[in-house]
């Protein structure tokens, strides 16, 4: 038993060894082991020349706009417009009913040319010694009035012909005939479509680059042509305490009203001359909420001192951008070599073959072909 007993712990304690000695190689072969190299392509950071521009989100406002509306209540006698169609300055919109006022403006007339009669008769006599100074100015203040009284009747009826205030393109009618309106009832939106406005806000940090009079350029999302230029016009005086943004205002012409008042646009403002830029195409970077980053192509040390090229991840902070290129303010230096497609399979000492006989986009004013 005691023979059998060692021999079976014997026979145990070699197979032990065995496999320890079976799993110290296995380890040794993995520490070894470099995974095949993943296929990248790459640029090497340049500097470029930028012209010096701040870019916002901006919103077009019409330089006057309004909402025509009823100054007097009435029924809506005629309608002299239609809908989106532009008018000038004066031109009647709609006409309220104004029989009760004509009527009232002929007894007022009447009146008056008595109070007119009255004053002459008086006069008369007051030259003639008969009647008193008193009765004259008695007579003369009773005219005035009914000559009041006949200009107040008009101006109401002048007021139940409502009018454009100023020429411009109007929006959708929300009056029908017969309707009745009260005193501020909207009618018709009119707005006045070149110039145009362009409100946008920059931060506080670079308020001190906009001027009155500085250069913007304006683009929208399925506008054709090339962006509209205008002049900043005014810079607001107070900072927002929420957003820490300034806004600024923004003037440009509109021939044909092709931008529209609440269009979404781009605002490029030229803040100087141009600038040394450090530039990367946009696929280079990974964006991510703990912050944004690139992949730099260097000669890396494997297990065992084996040289090969490899990658490192490297934090970059953005600047403004540009078509398919986006300036990096600091991170990396000119002449790195930066992974510009493929990063997403990448990790920090991943190995890489470098192949750019194909390179992403990196033109900064594109142009696809489905645009």
């Amino acid at each position: 038993m005691v023979v059998v007993l060692m021999a079976v712990v014997g026979g145990v304690g070699v197979l032990g060894v065995v496999k320890v000695l079976q799993i110290q190689a296995a380890i040794a072969q993995a520490s070894s082991f470099l995974p095949p190299p993943e296929a990248v392509t790459t640029i090497k950071a340049g500097r470029e020349r930028w012209p010096a521009t701040l870019g916002a989100i901006g919103t077009v406002h019409a330089a006057r706009g309004v909402t025509v509306s009823a100054d007097l209540p009435g029924v809506v006698e005629s309608i002299t417009f239609e809908s989106g169609r532009p008018v000038r300055e004066g031109e009647v919109l709609v006409r309220l009913d104004a029989r009760q006022e004509r009527a009232q403006l002929a007894a007022a007339e009447a009146q008056r040319d008595l109070a007119r009669l009255n004053l002459d008769r008086v006069r008369g006599l007051v030259e003639q010694g008969i009647l008193a100074q008193a009765e004259l100015d008695r007579v003369s203040a009773e005219h005035k009035q009914a000559e009041a009284r006949v200009g107040e009747i008009r101006a109401t009826i002048d007021r139940k012909l409502i009018r454009a205030p100023f020429s411009g393109a109007l929006g959708i009618r929300q009056v029908n005939l017969g309707q009745y309106l009260n005193a501020g009832d909207p009618i018709v939106p009119l707005q006045a479509l070149d110039p145009v406005h362009v409100l946008f806000s920059v931060p506080q940090q670079r308020v001190g680059e906009m001027r009155v009079g500085g250069e913007v350029q304006v683009t929208a999302e399925g506008f054709t042509g090339e962006p509209v230029t205008g002049r900043i016009t005014a810079i607001d005086s107070v900072v927002d305490e929420a957003t820490r943004n300034v806004q600024v205002e923004a003037t440009l012409a509109n021939p044909g009203g092709r931008l529209r008042p609440g269009m979404f646009v781009q605002a490029h403002v030229r803040t100087g001359d141009t600038a040394s830029i450090l530039s990367l195409p946009a696929s280079a970077v990974s964006y991510a909420p703990y912050g944004d980053s690139v992949f730099v192509v260097s000669e890396m040390k494997g297990p065992g001192d084996v040289p090969y090229k490899g990658v490192r991840q490297q934090f970059v902070k953005l600047g403004a951008a540009r078509g398919d290129q986006v300036a990096v303010v600091s991170g990396i230096e000119a002449g790195d070599e930066v992974v510009t497609s493929g990063a997403f399979k990448l990790r920090n000492g991943a190995a890489v073959l470098v192949d750019n006989s194909v390179q992403p986009g990196n033109s900064p004013a594109p142009k696809p072909e489905d645009n």
